[in-house]
């Protein structure tokens, strides 16, 4: 399962207080949602919106399976289903996940930090990422929402500090 968006409450709370501080040191992989909803790129649309119904999730990783392997290829969002599929009129449940996929997909190595993670997500326009180890191999998801939620409780207590 995954996501950021209905899965970081856990999240959150694991990386609170100091970790959180030192988020720019330690590795993205210390942050990341471990428990992603993932699904093919042959499964249906109908089924990818009920993977996400399911989870609570607003959206799925798309990966190609090999043994335990699994390799992330793509992200399909709600708003890519309504906006590709509900509003175009097409039956989701004859159009294929990977039909969906448009651009290749960016991903972050578990070793990177919290500011490499950052500066990548921003280059590439993205507000959420997949996070695989050195063979590609799927680590997590991390996401824009997943990162504001953990840095919040220390930045808050940073603003509280008295002005000298």
């Amino acid at each position: 399962m995954h996501h950021s968006e209905a899965m970081t409450g856990a999240n959150a709370g694991k990386a609170s207080g100091m970790a959180t501080m030192e988020a720019t040191a330690m590795s993205i992989s210390e942050f990341c949602v471990r428990d992603v909803v993932c699904t093919t790129r042959t499964a249906t649309i109908a089924k990818a919106a009920a993977l996400m119904r399911h989870h609570h999730v607003g959206d799925v990783l798309v990966v190609d399976e090999a043994g335990d392997r699994r390799v992330p290829v793509g992200i399909v969002t709600d708003r890519d289903i309504v906006i590709e599929v509900v509003a175009a009129g097409v039956d989701p449940r004859l159009l294929k996940v990977g039909d969906l996929l448009q651009r290749p997909i960016v991903t972050v190595t578990e070793d990177k930090s919290y500011g490499d993670t950052i500066r990548l997500m921003t280059v590439n326009g993205v507000r959420r990422m997949p996070v695989v180890d050195r063979t590609g191999n799927l680590v997590g998801i991390i996401s824009v929402d997943d990162m504001l939620r953990q840095l919040a409780v220390p930045l808050a207590a940073l603003a509280e500090l008295p002005d000298r």
